[in-house]
């Protein structure tokens, strides 16, 4: 979460969300599988009129993924040598070599990294928000809610919140962590391998660029088990359902243009999809039907007054948290204007802290079935409460963007 955005806090033991949206662009994330065998990726960059600038992965049919020469090339002149990153390069964040725009990013697979130490000792990529920067009189702003104290959910998390995870990266502050939701692919029915989160659970915004090891672990931590029962652990008891990396994401122009480490800027459009791969093979599975369902987006947020209470899920970090354990809150929701001109967000009253950016926003619609409909991306420092961009056009823009680049495949 984003202290409006949460501060950027770093622990380095343990523990430790933009304009026209008719016209927003989106940026996509390209991933590249390597493995101490091979290292084979097939890819485009794809810069012309197309909304979406992107470079995918693909495989030769053998298992084994190549880097074709175009691919390679543009890595190299950005520095990039794909065998030295594997074994350390990445760690390399140079801000003349961080890569920034939406067809530059890579996020080789890098088998292993992330063990259940490396999991544990995630930080929250907290932004906190000062309440003065939320004060004024653009737009529609209702008064500040009441806190709600988050409950935590009862495990198996697989049975009670198949659809919930957490995300992990790197950044130049350290090892990072966000949470995630599992939804609908309309290019695969019942077989998406997709999931939703925060704009800067991916990318730094205006100041930086892509984050690296982006990777999703569905029912992180699935029997509910204290920081002190997990010490050491074996990663299938805190991934028992995989390690998913991305192998392409996309944000809003906007957040790259506008997003920052605090105040509320971009907020409204802090929100990506990223599209992932399971690091070990998944036996022809895909990420819903491992998980066993995912969530359908409603694009058509509906106003305020329309409904009754919005659930929000995530993996708090921030103290009094500490990121293991997975939370939500369930409140009505009000309206909170960062900019005038930006779409009014949601705001509900939650005390959970960093390490929920990204969880999902679900609310149950007139036909009794869940849908996600935002997720969380500010709150004050102090806590007490959340807000999330309303999903309109420039959400739909990301995530068709997404689901299209992998249509037949």
């Amino acid at each position: 979460m984003r202290s409006i955005r949460p501060s950027f806090t770093v622990r380095r033991g343990r523990g430790s969300r933009r304009t026209s949206p008719a016209l927003a662009a989106v940026a996509l994330v390209s991933a590249l599988a390597l493995t101490a065998t091979a290292c084979n990726d097939d890819g485009d960059d794809n810069a012309g009129g197309d909304p979406a600038a992107s470079a995918t992965a693909g495989g030769t049919g053998d298992g084994k993924l190549r880097i074709p020469d175009d691919i390679r090339k543009r890595l190299k002149e950005h520095g990039i040598d794909i065998d030295k990153w594997k074994n350390g390069a990445w760690k390399n964040w140079n801000k003349q070599d961080w890569l920034r725009e939406a067809n530059d990013f890579v996020n080789p697979i890098i088998k292993g990294l992330w063990d259940p130490d490396r999991m544990r000792d995630a930080n929250d990529p907290d932004r906190g928000v000062d309440d003065n920067d939320i004060s004024g009189d653009q737009g529609v702003t209702d008064p500040t809610p009441q806190p709600v104290k988050a409950r935590a959910v009862t495990a198996p998390y697989h049975t009670n919140a198949a659809t919930s995870g957490k995300v992990f990266f790197d950044s130049p502050e350290g090892t990072m962590v966000c949470s995630a939701t599992v939804v609908k692919d309309p290019a695969h029915p019942g077989k998406s391998n997709m999931i939703w989160t925060a704009g800067h659970c991916v990318h730094a915004g205006k100041s930086g660029g892509w984050y690296r090891n982006i990777a999703f672990v569905p029912s992180y931590n699935n029997a509910g088990k204290s920081a002190a029962q997990l010490e050491g652990t074996s990663r299938s008891e805190v991934a028992p359902y995989g390690v998913w990396w991305a192998d392409a994401a996309q944000t809003s122009q906007q957040w790259i243009d506008q997003g920052g480490h605090t105040g509320g800027t971009g907020a409204s459009y802090d929100f990506a999809v990223i599209h992932v791969a399971p690091e070990q093979g998944g036996g022809g599975k895909s990420l819903e039907e491992t998980v066993g369902g995912a969530l359908p987006v409603n694009f058509d947020a509906p106003a305020v007054p329309k409904v009754r209470d919005l659930t929000a899920s995530g993996y708090p970090a921030a103290a009094p948290y500490d990121g293991q354990l997975l939370y939500q809150c369930q409140d009505k929701p009000g309206r909170l204007s960062i900019r005038e001109s930006d779409p009014t967000m949601y705001r509900i009253g939650c005390t959970m802290t960093g390490g929920s950016s990204g969880g999902g926003w679900v609310e149950t619609g007139a036909d009794g079935k869940p849908a996600l409909v935002s997720n969380t991306s500010i709150g004050p420092v102090s806590a007490g409460w959340l807000a999330g961009p309303r999903l309109g056009e420039v959400a739909k823009g990301v995530y068709d963007s997404v689901s299209k680049k992998f249509a037949g495949r």
